[in-house]
C-alpha cells in the first residue's frame, strides 16, 4: 500500500513555538503533568530508547547483550512491553527489577490498567508497577511516549490519550496516513513507537522505533549519545499483521527541516 501523503491531506503543521527545547509539565496537559517524568542523563555514560517489546522476553535480553549496559547507563522504553507475545510477565520483570531501565506506558498497559484487557500472569507487583508508569518522560531536548504527538495542536491540550494513541492526522485516518512525525517539526523531540514500522525513523524532530518484533520483524534501540539504530531480528513471527498494517519509511512523506 502506498502511504506517500498527497498534497490535499497533508495536515498543516504548527510548530510548537509555546513549548522550549526541554519540557516542563508546564508545557503539558495537567492530567499529562501529573504523569510526566523529568530525568537528569547528565551523569549517564550512555541512553539508549528502546521500541516496542510485547513479550519478546528473547529478543529483549539478545538486545540487552547487544547494548550491555553499566550501571551508569540509562535504558528507556516506548511503552507496551505486554500483550501478543510470548512472555509478557517476564519482560515486566527484567524491566521493573533493573534501576536504570524505565518505560512510559504504552496503550497496551493502559488496556490492563483500566481493565479492558487481561494477562492472568501478571501479579500484584507488576500490576503496581504497570500502574506507576509515566505516560511521558524527557530529559534535555528529548521527549518520551508511546504513541506520538499530534504536530497541528499545542503539546498542552493533548491528553493521555492522545499520546498514547497518536498515529494518523486526523487520528480517524489510522493506517492510511498521513502519520503524524511526516510533518512534525519544532522541540522537543520525540521518540516513539506504536506505529509499526519496516525500518526505524529518525528525522530532525522525530524517532519511531516499533520495528514489528511481535510481528516478525526486530526489536530496535536508538543509541542517543552516538546517534545510531542497534537491532536484533525476532526468533520468530508471533502474531500476524498485514503488510498494509506495517509503514515504509521509504514510501512516506517525511519532514526533516
Amino acid at each position: 500500500m502506498d502511504h506517500t501523503a498527497s498534497p490535499g491531506n497533508e495536515p498543516t503543521p504548527t510548530p510548537l513555538a509555546d513549548v522550549s527545547t526541554t519540557v516542563s509539565d508546564a508545557d503539558l496537559h495537567p492530567a499529562v503533568a501529573e504523569r510526566h517524568r523529568r530525568l537528569d542523563v547528565t551523569d549517564r555514560d550512555d541512553v539508549y530508547v528502546v521500541g516496542d517489546v510485547h513479550g519478546c522476553i528473547e529478543e529483549l535480553r539478545r538486545l540487552m547483550d547487544r547494548l550491555d549496559p553499566g550501571p551508569d547507563d540509562l535504558v528507556v522504553f516506548v511503552g507496551d512491553l505486554v500483550r501478543k507475545g510470548p512472555d509478557s510477565k517476564a519482560v515486566v520483570e527484567f524491566v521493573r527489577e533493573r534501576e536504570n531501565l524505565v518505560s512510559v506506558r504504552g496503550n497496551n498497559e493502559d488496556k490492563l490498567i483500566h481493565d479492558r484487557k487481561r494477562l492472568d500472569d501478571l501479579g500484584d507487583a507488576d500490576r503496581r508497577y504497570l500502574e506507576s508508569m509515566p505516560v511521558a518522560l524527557s530529559w534535555d531536548d528529548a521527549l518520551v511516549v508511546h504513541g506520538g504527538v499530534d504536530p497541528t495542536r499545542p503539546l498542552a491540550t493533548q491528553g493521555i490519550e492522545s499520546l498514547l494513541n497518536c498515529r494518523s492526522v486526523p487520528p480517524g485516518n489510522g493506517y492510511a496516513g498521513p502519520f503524524w512525525f511526516e510533518t512534525r517539526r519544532g522541540a522537543p523531540r520525540t521518540f516513539f513507537g506504536h506505529t509499526v514500522l519496516d525500518e526505524p525513523v529518525r528525522t530532525e524532530w522525530a524517532v519511531g522505533l516499533d520495528t514489528g518484533c511481535v510481528y516478525g520483524g526486530s526489536l530496535t534501540a536508538y543509541d542517543y549519545r552516538d546517534d545510531a539504530f542497534v537491532s536484533v531480528p525476532a526468533r520468530e513471527t508471533y502474531e500476524a499483521r498485514p503488510d498494509e498494517k506495517v509503514v515504509d519509511p521509504d514510501r512516506i512523506a517525511l519532514d526533516s527541516r
